[in-house]
């Protein structure tokens, strides 16, 4: 009998346990700057980043320190005690967000924070009508699962508590006739994750803060995947000049360790009653220390560094794309990229991992890069030239 490899091992005994949803192909044990190692010792580029999470890439020096001293120090304090690390984060978190945005509940995953935002659009509003668009994705969990377009999650769990009206993203006459006076919020990702990596026009958030201030709608920003310096800016829609009424975040927050937040302008927080929403765990001052780490890393340069890195690798794709009808469009923000094929790309994937780099899908055709925000210029050449390599590898086959 072949004795396995420790990745291997790993991997088996994992699902001897595991719920069976998932079905991992890699056993990673450790991780330095922007590359993960197996159990064997094999380095990989990582340009999935645990889904766009680890924004600081893996042991970075002042997020391990901070995280080490809070441990040390308190770890738990419930929100309604005073906690220091947790103001220096906020008051950190709303010198970086734009206004009106300037109250926040904070919480423990995207998921969480979207279902809080339905809770506090339907307290403002008194409404219960949803808008969302084709290709959204803003959790799967019963709550927030009506304003998910993806059928397959929707449809075992059906009936669902309510059902959110669907529009073409981007299409504002379809948004102009979704929304009316019994409409509570439209809920919007400014760059599409799941989706496949497309972003919003300028024009198309601005026209969708119209049509919900004159209909007495919230606009919800959904930046749970774009959030946190991804695109280059703080929140994505910040581009297009565009104030929203909720904002919701999570993943790159606090580069690997759960948050979320619901970041919301000061009529919006005073609408919820006494009461009406908690956490045990949002908010705990671990999660806050690695919070602020983040925060203080992205006033200290970290934005420009992922608009340069960003443009870099953006324009080495382009450049890939224009010289191999296999890619059908390049698209993205920041460092939140995707290359859609005109073919599956399982296969590409798989290539990329062979040759040490870890990326992942948004949709059958489209390669996501969402690299740790602190990826070089060498690093992004690095991901191009393998990303080349694996295309050559599946040619024809």
């Amino acid at each position: 009998m072949t004795d396995l490899s420790h990745s291997q091992d790993l991997i088996e005994r994992d699902a001897a346990h595991h719920s069976g949803l998932f079905k991992p192909r890699q056993a990673f044990v450790r991780g330095e700057g922007c590359e993960l190692i197996d159990a064997d010792g094999r380095r990989y580029l990582d340009l999935m980043a645990g889904i766009a999470v680890a924004s600081l890439g893996h042991a970075h020096p002042a997020l391990v320190e901070a995280i080490t001293e809070q441990a040390s120090r308190l770890i738990v304090a419930p929100q309604n005690q005073a906690n220091d690390t947790r103001t220096e984060f906020l008051e950190a978190l709303f010198r970086l967000a734009p206004t009106p945005l300037n109250r926040a509940f904070l919480c423990n995953s995207g998921t969480e924070a979207n279902e809080g935002a339905i809770k506090w659009a339907r307290a403002a509003t008194g409404r219960h009508g949803f808008v969302a668009t084709k290709r959204g994705f803003s959790g799967r969990t019963l709550g927030v699962l009506p304003l998910n377009w993806t059928k397959k999650y929707r449809d075992p769990f059906e009936p669902l508590g309510y059902q959110a009206s669907f529009v073409s993203y981007g299409d504002i006459e379809a948004l102009e006739e979704a929304v009316d006076d019994t409409t509570a919020a439209v809920f919007l990702e400014p760059v599409q994750g799941e989706g496949g990596i497309h972003p919003a026009d300028a024009a198309y958030l601005q026209a969708a803060r119209d049509i919900t201030r004159r209909h007495g709608a919230l606009l919800i920003m959904d930046e749970v995947q774009s959030g946190a310096g991804r695109t280059g800016t703080f929140l994505a829609h910040e581009q297009a000049g565009v104030e929203a009424d909720i904002a919701t975040m999570a993943k790159g927050l606090a580069s690997g360790v759960p948050i979320g937040a619901i970041l919301m302008s000061d009529e919006v927080a005073a609408a919820m009653p006494a009461g009406g929403h908690g956490t045990t765990f949002g908010g705990n001052p671990l999660a806050a220390a690695a919070g602020l780490t983040v925060l203080k890393q992205l006033e200290g340069g970290l934005l420009e560094h992922v608009r340069e890195v960003g443009g870099h690798l953006r324009r080495r794709l382009d450049e890939l794309a224009e010289g191999d009808k296999r890619i059908r469009e390049v698209r993205g923000v920041g460092l939140m990229i995707g290359i859609e094929f005109k073919e599956k790309v399982a296969p590409i994937l798989a290539a990329l991992e062979a040759r040490g780099v870890v990326a992942i899908n948004a949709g059958a055709t489209v390669v996501r890069m969402v690299p740790p925000l602190i990826i070089t210029q060498a690093e992004a050449d690095r991901a191009v030239d393998a990303l080349a390599g694996a295309m050559e590898d599946t040619r024809g086959g």
